[in-house]
């Protein structure tokens, strides 16, 4: 797809989902990886990598733990913006808008998902806090997984979110830096399209 097809775009959703799909033959890990950054109630930001897992009619999909750094600034700036970056396409998407919380089904569905050892290691990281040693860490999970030989439930801490979509700038690579951007801003559940200077 090149920057005509999008300039005719009236969603830029089924855009993002085609070059995700892309970028799942082109990248060589986590193409569905995406730069996180939140707000305190103050503004001081931060930012992180995290998966998104699904994007769906309810926005862009993930799922931390509620008490880490990200979790604790979601429950006092409800906002966030993600930015996902293909280098081997040379693409590259911006989202940005409200979050809210997904069901506890959603969560507990994800979950049951994960491999044991990735549900042992949610269920013994205290994420963002200070931690004395790795191998304080290694114990813990040796300890965790057996004392809970069967089945793991999900923490109560363990959220999924999902940043609902206002704006969705997709930028592609242009020679000489002249590079192709696409704002969509969506006003009820119609979107308007900009083409802004790179």
């Amino acid at each position: 797809m090149d920057w005509r097809a999008v300039e005719q775009a009236f969603d830029p959703l089924p855009i993002f989902h085609e070059w995700l799909l892309e970028a799942e033959k082109s990248e060589p890990n986590d193409p569905n990886a995406a730069a996180l950054a939140t707000a305190t109630g103050d503004g001081a930001p931060s930012v992180r990598m995290v998966l998104v897992k699904k994007v769906d009619e309810r926005g862009f999909c993930f799922y931390t733990n509620a008490d880490s750094r990200k979790g604790c600034e979601l429950k006092e700036n409800p906002r966030a913006a993600l930015c996902f970056h293909w280098k081997s396409l040379r693409r590259q998407v911006r989202v940005e808008g409200p979050v809210v919380e997904l069901p506890a089904e959603d969560a507990d569905r994800y979950f049951q998902s994960r491999s044991r050892m990735s549900q042992v290691g949610a269920a013994v990281s205290q994420q963002s806090r200070p931690l004395k040693s790795r191998q304080r860490l290694e114990e813990l999970v040796e300890r965790f997984d057996a004392e809970h030989p069967g089945g793991i439930s999900r923490p109560e801490y363990w959220h999924g979110y999902a940043v609902v979509p206002e704006r969705i700038e997709l930028w592609m690579d242009g020679d000489y830096r002249l590079h192709n951007r696409f704002l969509f801003v969506r006003k009820g559940d119609e979107w308007t399209r900009t083409r802004l200077f790179p």
